[in-house]
C-alpha cells in the first residue's frame, strides 16, 4: 500500500523550508556573514531535499561520500565562528503588547497543539488508510504525526496571528539564526550515536572498565556507571544516545550478569543519571542553548549554571538509590 505522509516528503519539506531560508539570508545585506552563513544551511537543508536523489544517481558510496564531507564542511563553519545573525523585520513593542492582550492564553495554542496532535496521530493512525492509502508512515509513525502537528500549529498560528506564511518564514529565519549552529545539534548527535553502537563501543568501555576496576566491587562500578552516563550524555548532549554504550560496557556485564541487579530500575536510574548531565551540557542545546536564546538572555549559558546545583545532589541520589534499591 501508498502513503500520504512518508518520511521522505517530510524530509523534503524540512529541505524546501531550510533552503527559503538560505535565499533569505543571501539577500540580507545586514549579515556580515551572509554567504558562509548561507552555505551552513545549504548544506544542511541539501542533505534533506538531494540525499535520496544522490543515493538513487551516484550509488550509496559516493553519496555518503558527499554527504559526509557536507558534514565535515558544516562543522568547520560552525567551529570558526562564520555562521552569524542578520537584520530581521520586527514588531514594536506597542503592537507585542497589543497583539498579547488581544491573544491572551490563546497564543500559547499552536505550542500545546505540537505535543497533542503527535501523541492522537500516533495514538490513533496506525494502520489508517483511505482508499487502500495509509495516512502516515507506518515505520516512522510518530514522525509523521510530528511533521502534521508542526504543520497545524503552523496554519493555527496564522489564523490567530493574522499573519501570513512569509511572515512565519522570516521569523523561522530570525529564530534559526538567533538559536545558530546549535540548533542541528540534536541531529549530529543522534548520528555520532549511531556510530558509537556500530563501532562496539560498548565493549571497549567494558575492557577499560575491567583494566582499573575490581569488578567484585559493586559501589565503584555504581559510580562508575552513573557517573559515566552523565559525563557521556554531556558530550554527546543525549542520554539516549549515551545509554546503549555504557549499559553494554558496564550494567549489563557488571552490575546485571555478574552482581545480579534488577535491569527494569537499574537502567531506569542510569537513564536519571544521564538526565543529569544533561542539565549541564550546551549539547543538549534544544533543552539548555534554545531556551537561552527565545528568552533572550544575555548569557546564553545562564540556564546551565542555574541548572548545575540541582543536577549535582541529583547525580549523587541517583548513585545511592542505584546501589541501595536494585541488587537482590
Amino acid at each position: 500500500m501508498s502513503t500520504l505522509i512518508t518520511i521522505n516528503r517530510v524530509y523534503y519539506l524540512i529541505g524546501f523550508v531550510v533552503m527559503l531560508l538560505v535565499i533569505m539570508t543571501l539577500r540580507d545585506r545586514g549579515n556580515p556573514k551572509r554567504f558562509t552563513t548561507a552555505l551552513f544551511w545549504f548544506l544542511f537543508g541539501g542533505i534533506f531535499l538531494f540525499g535520496d536523489l544522490m543515493v538513487q544517481e551516484l550509488g550509496k558510496s559516493l553519496a555518503y561520500r558527499i554527504i559526509g564531507g557536507a558534514v565535515i564542511v558544516i562543522a568547520l563553519l560552525a567551529g570558526c565562528g562564520l555562521v552569524g545573525k542578520g537584520e530581521y523585520q520586527m514588531s514594536s513593542e506597542s503592537e507585542r503588547v497589543a497583539s498579547s492582550n488581544r491573544l491572551k492564553n490563546w497564543l500559547f495554542l499552536p505550542a500545546l497543539m505540537i505535543p497533542v496532535v503527535t501523541v492522537i496521530g500516533t495514538l490513533f493512525l496506525k494502520g489508517v488508510s483511505i482508499g487502500g492509502v495509509y495516512l502516515l508512515d507506518q515505520k516512522q509513525l510518530t514522525l509523521a504525526a510530528l511533521c502534521v502537528a508542526c504543520v497545524a500549529a503552523i496554519l493555527t498560528g496564522w489564523w490567530l496571528t493574522r499573519g501570513t506564511p512569509l511572515h512565519a518564514i522570516r521569523q523561522s529565519r530570525r529564530l534559526v539564526d538567533t538559536i545558530g549552529w546549535a540548533v542541528i545539534l540534536p541531529q549530529m548527535l543522534a548520528m555520532l550515536g549511531g556510530v558509537f553502537v556500530v563501532a562496539d563501543t560498548g565493549e571497549s568501555v567494558q575492557k577499560v572498565v575491567s583494566l582499573f576496576v575490581n569488578p567484585d566491587n559493586r559501589f565503584m562500578l555504581v559510580v562508575i556507571y552513573c557517573v559515566g552516563m552523565a559525563l557521556f550524555t554531556m558530550i554527546m548532549g543525549n542520554a539516549f544516545a549515551a545509554f546503549p554504550v555504557l549499559s553494554a560496557g558496564i550494567a549489563l556485564p557488571f552490575l546485571i550478569h555478574l552482581h545480579h541487579g534488577n535491569p527494569a530500575p537499574l537502567l531506569a536510574i542510569g537513564m536519571y543519571a544521564g538526565y543529569c548531565g544533561t542539565l549541564m551540557t550546551p549539547m543538549a542545546a534544544n533543552f539548555n542553548i534554545v531556551p537561552a536564546a527565545l528568552l533572550e538572555l544575555k548569557d546564553k549559558y545562564q540556564v546551565i549554571k542555574v541548572q548545575i546545583p540541582t543536577a549535582l545532589p541529583l547525580l549523587v541520589v541517583n548513585v545511592f538509590l542505584m546501589y541501595f534499591l536494585v541488587f537482590r
